[in-house]
């Protein structure tokens, strides 16, 4: 029997970096960042100012309140970075700090402990806006209503190559990864049906999910449809249990979603309903409470702005 994908959302976040980081794709990324800084000729400043035997000890400081993220990589930071170096840490991934919160301590030979400070100080803030901006939207949802059952999601608007970190960050704010990438799960988008009318839909939607399940070359997560109109909606509830598992609402207003739940709930029960396009902190209050199961929210991970960190030599 095969097994079924890992759930990345039922990991606690040290498993889940680990399988994220898995097939080494955070250890290239951060080699060529590497590369991108040292460029084989190392540090030149450092070079010319402190003698290779001399060492200094500095702090991972946060300038501002926020979500931290980025901690779980600094394994790889130090090693590709500062290998003489060690790092004690002060806090963990998910953890909420305050402004002048000392998360980590450094110490080292000089050299190395200035080669590494950039690049980690650009890791560790950009994931950690990433991780603050979707705990803010965390506590919206909330805000929304205990009892409901929607869950915030990220989607595959990232930055080129660092997508597993990226959605690393989004689960240390409280928020859940949607598919990894284009391989792992089916998502039939409106470019992919744009052409189809309503009663083409289901046998198109029934072939896409018999071959992509024959076609995976690991088990799929889910398989999921977007529709923009409830006409398209009620030919997805229609098919057979098992043939696709969410229905994603593309740029509904908020009646159209709350009418959308109460047909699946009538008709389909065991589909979830995802809300997408245009979600911001002042509408996905209201969104929740249409009763969608999930809302994916692009800019979580594509226009959060950097936590302000600092790295202050002792």
């Amino acid at each position: 029997m095969t097994a079924g994908p890992v759930d990345l959302n039922a990991l606690p976040l040290d498993e889940l970096y680990a399988e994220l980081a898995s097939d080494g794709s955070v250890h290239r990324l951060l080699s060529l960042a590497r590369d991108e800084d040292l460029s084989g000729a190392g540090d030149l400043t450092s070079v010319a100012c402190f003698a290779d035997n001399e060492r200094t000890r500095a702090h991972l400081v946060a300038r501002q309140p926020g979500v931290i993220a980025g901690l779980a990589a600094m394994d790889d930071l130090i090693e590709l970075f500062a290998p003489d170096a060690a790092c004690r840490f002060n806090a963990k991934d998910g953890d909420a700090i305050t402004r002048g919160s000392t998360l980590a301590t450094i110490t080292g030979p000089t050299r190395q402990v200035l080669a590494l400070e950039r690049t980690m100080l650009n890791l560790l803030s950009r994931l950690s806006g990433i991780a603050t901006s979707t705990a803010a939207y965390v506590r919206a949802i909330r805000g929304a209503g205990e009892s409901l059952p929607a869950r915030l999601l990220d989607t595959r608007k990232t930055v080129p190559g660092l997508r597993t970190l990226s959605k690393y960050a989004v689960r240390c704010g409280g928020g859940y990864c949607h598919r990894v990438g284009l391989f792992d799960a089916v998502l039939i988008k409106d470019n992919h049906i744009a052409h189809l009318s309503p009663g083409d839909l289901r046998e198109f939607v029934t072939r896409a999910s018999h071959l992509s399940r024959e076609l995976a070359v690991t088990p799929l997560r889910f398989i999921e449809v977007e529709v923009t109109s409830l006409d398209q909606l009620a030919v997805l509830l229609a098919l057979p249990e098992g043939t696709i598992d969410f229905v994603l609402l593309d740029n509904m207003n908020c009646a159209m979603m709350k009418a959308a739940v109460e047909q699946r709930d009538n008709t389909a029960p065991h589909i979830l309903l995802e809300a997408s396009g245009g979600v911001t902190l002042d509408t996905i209050a209201d969104i929740a409470r249409t009763g969608v199961d999930r809302i994916s929210v692009g800019a979580i991970t594509h226009s959060s702005p950097a936590l302000d960190l600092a790295l202050d030599f002792a």
